[in-house]
């Protein structure tokens, strides 16, 4: 049951195959088995049991309150959960236990979903892991072989998403396919007086059509996206991928993006100025760590935040104070803002010119062995992670990652399909018919879980997918 799809699941329990009590009952146990993985930095077992009571009760009564009833979820660890640790995975929060849900968590528990607990996720969501702000829900999604959906900025709320860099994060969706990541954002989509970022509803149903014929698309190739660091195998699957469109009756045309090499410096500046303005709320004062030095108050603020913060987030926080000096904030933080502007552009531009979807790598390789990622920096990491996905979040773009293939080492493969803003619907029909015409296969995660758990303990460089 647990390496169903959503629909597939959320039938089961409607027919009575399972209840929700079992369902939350074998997702724990799972949790559990595979607790080697540090995906989990809270389990809130007993909200989610209880929580799966009444939705049994409710079942048993006829009165289900959707697909989500009984459906077990995780939320990261960077979204406000009423009465459940909120930690961001820093020791700044350590203890923080928010008194209110973010509108996306309490919109899920309003539908009958069962909050497995929050999940893990580098500090703050400042690498490749969390909410989307530069790619960090497509770029596990495409390593993981499952679907990441980076919704068009201000269609889901981020009330309680405890920022990181407010005009570009946007609360991801990560699923087993196209449909369940389109039923979830249906749920989650909306305005919400809260966050007066977001919009009315720009659509009324995300229930996706079944697409049979595509030769009225226009799929777009970015040229700036075949970079040297792209592997040879993302490459082909990408190929191939443009060929099975057109060979199925759609337009594929090259297209540019001019603006796209100066992306990931513009983001970096960008970043790192809003972290540095939303970190400085971390002060010791009102809520999480507070150091024990009382000879000052800079004193107390200073060694608060290098015990509540890590490497990163510092490094984060002195890049952007830098690029924030007024001496600076001319050359560095204005142009950046102008260049944003440009990228923006250009997408409007390829859009404007008739292309509905842009087709793109999502990744530049397959997942990098443990023994391998450790060796790098995470200023190299972090660039070369969100080479292609970055440039979507400055633009506020919708964009999705779908699993093509597995690697030669029997790893998956996924690619990114970007849309107009705030079509999202188009964009996961596309996504959608590609999805059915790849056959990506189904990875039984329990099968291996026995054999990866050893492999991780020791021997991490080897680990790999079975189909």
């Amino acid at each position: 049951m647990l390496g169903r799809t959503l629909g597939e699941v959320s039938a089961a329990l409607k027919q009575g195959q399972i209840t929700p009590t079992e369902l939350c009952q074998k997702c724990l146990s799972l949790i559990k088995k595979t607790k080697f993985l540090n995906a989990y930095i809270t389990v809130s077992e007993e909200v989610a049991l209880k929580q799966a009571e009444e939705s049994e009760e409710r079942y048993k009564k006829g009165h289900s309150l959707g697909d989500l009833d009984g459906i077990p979820v995780a939320v990261k660890d960077n979204f406000s959960t009423t009465g459940i640790e909120t930690t961001c995975a820093s020791n700044m929060l350590k203890g923080y236990v928010p008194p209110y849900n973010a509108t996306v968590v309490q919109k899920l528990l309003d539908q009958g979903a069962l909050l497995m607990g929050k999940t893990n996720l580098d500090e703050f969501a400042m690498g490749a892991l969390g909410s989307d702000t530069g790619g960090s829900t497509r770029n596990p999604a495409a390593h993981c072989g499952v679907v990441g959906l980076k919704p068009s900025y201000g269609l889901v709320s981020r009330h309680g998403l405890i920022p990181l860099v407010n005009s570009m994060d946007v609360p991801g969706i990560l699923t087993r396919c196209v449909d369940d990541a389109a039923t979830l954002l249906g749920v989650l989509a909306g305005h919400d007086y809260k966050d007066s970022t977001t919009v009315q509803d720009p659509v009324k149903s995300f229930k996706l059509p079944s697409l049979t014929d595509v030769s009225k698309l226009c799929i777009g190739i970015p040229k700036e996206y075949l970079v040297p660091e792209l592997s040879s195998e993302v490459q082909s699957l990408w190929s191939k991928a443009a060929k099975l469109f057109e060979s199925e009756g759609a337009k594929v045309i090259e297209v540019s993006l001019p603006h796209t090499s100066y992306s990931i410096v513009c983001y970096h500046v960008l970043c790192t100025s809003e972290v540095a303005s939303n970190m400085a709320r971390f002060d010791g004062l009102e809520y999480g760590h507070r150091c024990d030095i009382n000879v000052s108050t800079e004193a107390m603020y200073a060694a608060t935040r290098r015990e509540g913060f890590n490497d990163v987030v510092r490094g984060r926080i002195l890049s952007g104070n830098f690029f924030l000096l007024k001496e600076n904030y001319e050359n560095y933080f204005i142009k950046a803002q102008k260049v944003r502007r440009l990228i923006a552009n250009d997408f409007v531009n390829v859009f404007n010119s008739g292309v509905d979807v842009l087709l793109t790598p999502t990744t530049l390789s397959e997942a990098v062995p443990y023994v391998e990622f450790i060796k790098e920096d995470n200023r190299t990491r972090s660039a070369q992670g969100d080479i292609f996905t970055q440039a979507v979040n400055m633009a506020g773009l919708p964009a999705v990652s779908v699993p093509m293939a597995l690697s030669n080492q029997g790893l998956p493969i996924g690619l990114q399909f970007i849309g107009r803003a705030f079509c999202d619907k188009q964009l996961l029909t596309v996504a959608k018919w590609f999805e059915k015409q790849v056959q990506f296969p189904v990875i039984q995660f329990q099968e291996i879980m026995g054999d990866c758990s050893s492999v991780f303990e020791n021997d991490l460089a080897s680990v790999s997918l079975k189909q």
